[in-house]
């Protein structure tokens, strides 16, 4: 993995993962549900800066946005899993189009969003389109949940030979220790940094 400092930010983009208002916002699906954590809540505003300083350098912002289809009654298409550990979700939630499939307002606008079905970002997406499109090369990463779709697209990226930059405290869990043994784990496959180093690069890149 070479050195994020040396690589060229116009060809680099800053991907959040799932940071949508049905997630975070106190009103959306897992806020009504009580499903919230601090970690997670806090988020955004520690990413905010580093969309703006990515930008200052000609670098792009994606948003990648869980989404559940509509089926024909409305009611979404949910796998079997996923209904079984989060049973409140449902019409309405995480619907294409909708207030809470939307990435928060602390974050928009994206330059891109990516809507995904599954946790990493590049399955079944138009992700990689859009970076052969536009000459991404790198990808910042962070977002929810690390050891769920972070972990999935960072795994996905590196297969594809795409360097990629783990955010540590730029993505969350609901469980501390899920977080840490999951940043431990992607330690061969990523590089780290803190927002605040990361940051300091970009701020400081020529």
């Amino acid at each position: 993995m070479s050195d994020p400092r040396s690589w060229d930010l116009s060809k680099t983009a800053l991907l959040t993962i799932d940071l949508q208002n049905d997630f975070i916002h106190p009103e959306g699906a897992y806020g009504r549900a009580g499903q919230t954590a601090e970690s997670i809540a806090a988020l955004p505003e520690r990413v905010a800066p580093l969309v703006k300083a990515l930008r200052a350098k000609g670098g792009q912002y994606i948003s990648a946005q869980f989404t559940l289809v509509p089926g024909p009654d409305g009611e979404p298409l949910i796998a079997p899993h996923l209904k079984e550990l989060r049973p409140f979700l449902g019409k309405g939630d995480f619907e294409p189009g909708g207030w809470g499939h939307t990435v928060v307002d602390t974050l928009k606008p994206a330059d891109f969003v990516i809507e995904k079905v599954a946790y990493s970002a590049f399955y079944q997406t138009r992700l990689e389109y859009i970076m052969r499109a536009m000459g991404i090369e790198h990808l910042i990463v962070g977002g929810i949940v690390t050891n769920g779709g972070v972990a999935s697209t960072l795994r996905d990226a590196h297969l594809r030979n795409i360097e990629t930059v783990m955010l540590t405290d730029g993505c969350g869990a609901f469980r501390g220790d899920v977080h840490d043994a999951t940043i431990l784990s992607l330690a061969t496959v990523t590089k780290q940094m803190t927002c605040a180093e990361a940051l300091d690069w970009l701020e400081g890149a020529a």
